[in-house]
């Protein structure tokens, strides 16, 4: 009998632990698929609660440990080991480097995430020259390109600042991202004897733009931009002739050559001190009168020169009636239409046409010049 109660007692545990065990199993099973089914449904809610405090209690200097732990969203059951819900980092340390106008672009953050860095580095590209010609409008149209960064400012490095160094010149330039074209604008660096050797110092293979227009024309801009900013200036017939005496019949009267406006029209004797340092292949020359008419056709030939896709069309342009020339529908870093300035597009003065005449007589053989220089181009 004590044999056989010894064996139900055993055989009652053995059944009361198993239920036990059963029991406790089901429960276990059960929880975690309900807290699984719990995280798969409010993961993405909860994850935005945690970044919206973690990003408060930070920017109050606070760390993510003092906040209510029970914001968290619930964990899914496993048996490795638990890894928090993790806290999505922000880089933002790219915006030191890049200019607030192109942070708001998507590209920039797609290029950082993938480990692309923007820096500042020597310019590939320059648009030297010349002044009054349309360089102002010629780097606002070709800014807008996405693979073009250009300074806004014009450096004046290679003619007023050489000294101070490349660092400095490089210290200078927009970030740029790998792949993009870096550019800087300095008219005067066509007409300045200096600057071709120390600009092949710097990077034989840089791509040179020189805008070029009517050089009568040109002078005539050139005068009438002086003289708005000088109330008393002489006029251009007195200034453009040294006896300033052109008479009714167009005698008397020798075109002043040291006189600026005039000296920076005779392009070929620039353009000769260029191509010794050099090639023809690596100046391209843009009409000045075209940006005007066709600015789409004249950009055309820049991007392929600088070996970028054609990305700025017709649809970028659009004709100021009030202006007189073309305006862009939208500029670098803007959705906003964008004209040049105010200073740009002034009426000019009434010039006598027997001063206009000289002067175009005055051009011929130096134009004819610069032509057969340009002729491969």
């Amino acid at each position: 009998m004590d044999a056989i109660h010894r064996f139900r007692k055993k055989s009652f545990l053995l059944t009361f632990m198993f239920c036990v065990t059963v029991f406790c199993l089901s429960y276990k099973f059960n929880y975690c698929l309900t807290k699984d089914l719990r995280f798969s449904r409010f993961k993405d809610k909860s994850t935005l609660v945690l970044l919206e405090k973690n990003a408060s209690f930070k920017s109050r200097g606070m760390s993510e440990d003092h906040y209510d732990t029970t914001t968290r969203s619930p964990k899914p059951c496993s048996l490795k080991k638990k890894e928090p819900l993790s806290e999505v980092k922000l880089d933002l340390s790219w915006k030191e480097e890049i200019p607030l106008t192109a942070q708001r672009s998507p590209k920039y953050r797609f290029l950082r995430q993938q480990g692309l860095k923007a820096t500042r580095k020597l310019p590939d590209a320059l648009i030297i020259g010349v002044k009054k010609g349309g360089t102002r409008a010629l780097l606002e149209f070709i800014r807008v390109h996405p693979d073009v960064r250009a300074a806004g400012s014009e450096i004046h490095f290679f003619d007023r600042f050489y000294k101070k160094g490349f660092e400095w010149y490089r210290h200078h330039m927009p970030p740029t991202l790998e792949g993009q074209v870096t550019m800087e604008k300095t008219p005067s660096y066509f007409v300045t004897r200096e600057v071709p050797q120390r600009v092949r110092r710097m990077n034989p293979k840089a791509k040179l733009l020189i805008v070029v227009r009517d050089p009568v024309t040109r002078a005539i801009s050139d005068y009438t931009q002086a003289a708005s900013k000088k109330r008393s200036m002489r006029k251009f017939e007195e200034l453009a002739f040294l006896n300033g005496s052109m008479g009714s019949n167009g005698g008397g009267g020798l075109v002043d050559t040291s006189w600026g406006p005039v000296k920076i029209g005779v392009y070929a004797r620039h353009l000769e001190r260029w191509l010794h340092s050099f090639p023809l292949s690596q100046l391209l020359f843009v009409s000045g009168e075209r940006l005007v008419v066709d600015p789409a056709a004249e950009i055309a030939r820049v991007q392929d020169f600088l070996s970028l896709k054609r990305v700025i069309t017709e649809k970028h342009f659009y004709f100021n009636a009030t202006k007189g020339f073309p305006c862009l529908m939208k500029s670098e870093g803007s959705p906003s239409p964008h004209c040049l300035g105010k200073t740009k597009g002034r009426s000019h003065p009434h010039i006598d046409p027997v001063a206009v005449s000289r002067l175009r007589e005055f051009y011929r053989p130096f134009n004819a010049r610069f032509y057969q220089l340009t002729a491969s181009s």
